[in-house]
């Protein structure tokens, strides 16, 4: 059995059966981390005595012939913007390198409850800001399928973990596309739920009307079998929607005849390369031939979500990041004075695209400034909602590339308009606060392309099945790193 490549359905099967323990499935993934790390560097923080403790407890659920959940005793890991009691939360941030959280974020403890074996925290653009894991405040992480190329960002570890199989699946964040563009490079399933669907209570706050928690997965079943369990309303996220909670699971089915899906045409403008054009083009012609009936649409505000979007995330950055001032929490600069201490702390301890994003946002709010900047990205915004609105009047789902591009060379973008360019068709579902996936769609130069595919407010089910027929019709989920293929035949 390829136990680093199963499904987390055949892992619960195994469970189940008692053809393999849960400690021996953990400390299987966890050799293969330590394998993995010295050239990956996914990991911020490993939990092994913790990871342990947890797949004892569901060994003996087992022993004791309880029935035990569909994730119960697997691994996984989070991003480290998610909250951990007793395990360090850093953001990848000097600002919080010696953070440990009192309590947990509300998709840890459901993950808890579901009986979960958390075996780490994964790296990440420092507080989710950029787009290639290389503005971590420790060490940028490596794309598995190329060492020299980044894996993306800013969930960045979280794809790459689970592209280099060190665990079943992990959880990222979404603030304008940082679940679905490092998927998009890495080869896996990101999918970034409707805003108000999974609860944010404990996420580490980016931007706060933007950000998202959501699954990074090898295959479309697996990220329905984790929204199962993060997904719901919840009382202490004022953001979080009260809505009748489906099995997602049972979208899941190989059928696209009655689907209308359209191709905005602003999607396939300048900068969008040949080669990735080349595979999603060739992702349009097996949704024709499956039988769903594809259009050309058009989002006419597109043009404008880019500079709207890093308006308002900016301002709402600007505004989370004023509680780091060394004096609650977090690093204290030695200073003589208070003020001192205040800019001391936030130099040393945030990074430069941190503190980029922090002035541009502060100078977008200040007096005078608001009006023409801040309030008219808002303006923007529901406009390219509209635009949206109005397409789903026609179609059930709409198809686009992930990102212009394949992964970049570690430090190839060193201009960060030029890295901003890259989000452009990501941010604006987060604008409009949409549902949307990404998934394997085929290689070019040999590295993963992405394919996203957008829904309605709360449609997951409708795009997880036209996700999940795509995927059955397709191999390219199952293709894996050359490096992977001996560790991958591992038989237990």
């Amino acid at each position: 059995m390829k136990l680093l490549n199963m499904s987390l359905a055949a892992l619960h099967r195994l469970l189940k059966e008692k053809k393999i323990s849960s400690t021996e499935l953990t400390k299987e993934f966890l050799r293969h981390i330590q394998k993995a790390e010295p050239n990956l560097r996914s990991f911020l923080t490993i939990t092994e005595e913790i990871a342990l403790r947890k797949a004892e407890e569901t060994d003996k659920k087992i022993a004791g012939q309880q029935p035990i959940g569909i994730l119960e005793g697997i691994p996984m890991a989070l991003k480290d913007n998610i909250c951990t009691e007793g395990i360090p939360t850093t953001c990848a941030s000097r600002i919080l390198e010696n953070f440990v959280p009192p309590y947990d974020a509300t998709v840890t403890e459901k993950l808890k409850e579901a009986g979960t074996v958390l075996v780490g925290k994964l790296n990440m653009d420092e507080f989710a800001m950029g787009s290639t894991t290389e503005n971590s405040g420790f060490y940028p992480t490596a794309n598995p399928w190329d060492f020299a190329r980044v894996p993306g960002g800013s969930s960045g570890g979280s794809a790459a973990a689970v592209a280099a199989r060190e665990v079943p699946f992990a959880l990222g964040s979404d603030t304008g596309g940082s679940i679905r563009q490092p998927a998009a490079f890495c080869g896996v399933v990101g999918l970034k739920p409707t805003y108000g669907a999974v609860s944010r209570y404990g996420l580490v706050a980016f931007a706060s009307s933007l950000d998202q928690i959501g699954p990074l997965t090898k295959t479309v079943e697996d990220s329905a079998l984790v929204l199962n369990i993060i997904a719901g309303h919840d009382p202490k996220d004022s953001t979080s929607v009260p809505f009748i909670k489906p099995d997602y699971t049972q979208y899941l089915e190989n059928n696209v005849k009655d689907m209308k899906i359209g191709v905005p045409r602003e999607f396939f403008a300048q900068g969008l390369k040949p080669e990735v054009q080349t595979v999603i083009e060739e992702a349009v012609r097996v949704y024709e031939q499956l039988g769903a009936q594809v259009e050309e649409c058009s989002l006419p505000h597109m043009e404008y979500a880019l500079p709207a979007y890093y308006l308002i995330a900016s301002a709402e950055c600007s505004s989370n990041l004023a509680r780091y001032d060394g004096v609650r929490y977090g690093y204290r600069a030695k200073a003589e004075d208070m003020i001192d201490m205040f800019t001391t702390s936030r130099t040393e301890g945030f990074g430069q695209e941190v503190k980029r994003r922090i002035m541009l946002g502060t100078y977008a709010l200040s007096s005078g400034y608001y009006d023409a900047y801040y309030a008219k990205a808002q303006k923007i915004r529901t406009l390219i909602k509209e635009d949206f609105e109005q397409a789903f009047t026609k179609f059930d789902v709409l198809l686009s590339p992930t990102t212009p591009t394949i992964a970049y060379r570690l430090g190839e973008k060193t201009d960060p308009l030029a890295l901003y360019l890259g989000d452009v068709y990501t941010i604006p579902i987060n604008l409009a606060g949409l549902p949307s996936i990404s998934l394997p769609a085929g290689f070019a130069d040999g590295m993963p392309v992405g394919l996203q595919l957008i829904g309605k407010h709360f449609a997951e089910g409708i795009l997880l099945r036209a996700a999940y027929t795509f995927e059955q019709n397709t191999e390219h989920h199952k293709k894996i790193p050359a490096w992977l293929e001996e560790a991958s035949k591992n038989v237990f």
